[in-house]
């Protein structure tokens, strides 16, 4: 099978496996050196992140579909991950620096409640 024929087949199995390479490579019979071979190609490179935004495009779909039907884990992932501007978060980190000298860093994690 001709090189092109062989980039064409990990791709299309790059989109079936939602851009999980390992699984890809081996549906396409590609090593994993040679698809990181061909990595170093920006055409293919650029294919293989157009399947990258495609598959988060469709996973963003599905959390929010999952949020749509009321599904409690979905929106706290959600929250936690989006939301942080607006203090959704189990965790802050807080830089501290006064003049001439170091920063210092600590964390402050959140109690959570009845436990």
């Amino acid at each position: 099978m001709a090189n092109k024929a062989k980039q064409d087949a990990v791709l299309q199995a790059l989109e079936k496996t939602l851009g999980v390479v390992t699984s890809a490579c081996k549906h396409a019979e590609v090593s994993r050196s040679q698809f990181y071979e061909w990595m170093k190609d920006p055409a293919f490179r650029e294919r293989v992140e157009e399947i990258h935004e495609q598959t988060l495009d469709f996973v963003e779909s599905r959390l929010h579909k999952l949020i749509q039907e009321g599904s409690v884990p979905s929106t706290i992932f959600y929250l936690k991950t989006r939301g942080r501007s607006r203090g959704y978060v189990e965790s802050q980190e807080i830089t501290m620096r006064e003049p001439d000298t170091k920063p210092s860093w600590f964390a402050i994690e959140n109690e959570k409640e009845n436990e």
